[in-house]
């Protein structure tokens, strides 16, 4: 193409619908392992640092993991009047439990990940992202099926945090997006607790699946609300849902909001703010309507299953 210069020769392409793709220029392998339960590439990328690929798909990068990241833990935080015990299911890059380790309040974060060894190589390779925050003396790493875990668990918890893998067929966490699972994660939050979750993404064609996410999670929680933000390595809107027993301020004041952050965190916060929360948490009117409509409720027998898993390859020339 005039006026470009090409300067990778390999590339992982996600497919983001059966016609379009997003392709990111890697310069370097860092880490691969087809491991128990996915495919794992750590990658380091010509334009937004380095990369955590499962499955083919695209996790987060340093470059713009924050807005994701920041979008997924405090919009539920800042909710909760006192939030000192979190669950984190999922979150192997270790960034999740970092953006909880800001509150003053926090006095336990269990994480629980099926996959050790993707946590083992995100623990070498991407110290930008977890900032050493598996090392912190309330944290605690568990390796295995959240599904089991919770099952057998009675300790309560303020906030639970659902940073999982998309749900896939081939991956291992489709059954984390059922009827059923949530009903295990609310049998473990307390009384004015809240679970948030990454819902998928949201783009005009994919907004069904994140509809049926927050449907499914109104059978179980009587106050459910969807949000949004645009991470562009994602190269489209990611949308997360936060659930309650609890009503949830959607309206919340930027004055007192910044007040609050001040008091209760270390600060470092790189998107939230309390014009930023106000301007997330305001669901754009297609997605309020998708879910308006929408009666499937996802369960085991009928899981949920992202579109699309991406591909490495190498191009023959540069142009």
């Amino acid at each position: 193409m005039a006026g470009s210069q090409v300067d990778a020769d390999l590339w992982i392409s996600e497919y983001i619908t059966p016609w379009d793709i997003y392709v990111h220029g890697i310069t370097k392998v860092l880490a691969y392992k087809k491991t128990a339960y996915q495919e794992m590439y750590i990658v380091e990328t010509g334009a937004y640092g380095k990369a955590l690929v499962l499955d083919g798909k695209w996790q987060s990068c340093t470059g713009d993991e924050f807005i994701y990241h920041e979008s997924l833990v405090h919009p539920a935080m800042i909710s909760h009047p006192n939030p000192r015990r979190v669950l984190v299911l999922g979150g192997g890059e270790g960034a999740t439990v970092r953006e909880i380790l800001r509150w003053k309040t926090v006095e336990q974060v269990m994480m629980v990940d099926i996959d050790g060894e993707v946590v083992d190589a995100c623990r070498q390779h991407l110290p930008e992202m977890h900032q050493n925050a598996f090392d912190d003396p309330r944290t605690q790493l568990v390796i295995g099926d959240a599904l089991e875990i919770l099952d057998k668990m009675e300790q309560q918890w303020d906030i639970v945090i659902s940073d999982l893998s998309d749900p896939i067929e081939e991956g291992p966490s489709y059954k984390l997006f059922t009827q059923e699972f949530f009903e295990k994660v609310q049998r473990v939050l307390q009384p004015d607790g809240f679970l948030v979750l990454q819902a998928g993404p949201v783009g005009t064609f994919a907004v069904k699946t994140h509809a049926r996410l927050v449907n499914t999670l109104s059978t179980v929680f009587p106050h459910i609300h969807s949000y949004c933000c645009f991470t562009p390595t994602y190269g489209e809107p990611w949308g997360f849902a936060i659930a309650s027993a609890q009503a949830i301020d959607t309206q919340p004041n930027p004055a007192t909001v910044d007040q609050h952050l001040q008091d209760k965190t270390t600060g470092g916060l790189r998107l939230i703010d309390g014009v930023a929360l106000l301007g997330l948490l305001q669901t754009p009117a297609y997605i309020r309507r998708a879910i308006a409509s929408e009666t499937q409720v996802y369960t085991l027998n009928e899981p949920p299953k992202f579109f699309g898993k991406g591909a490495l390859s190498q191009s023959s020339s540069q142009s």
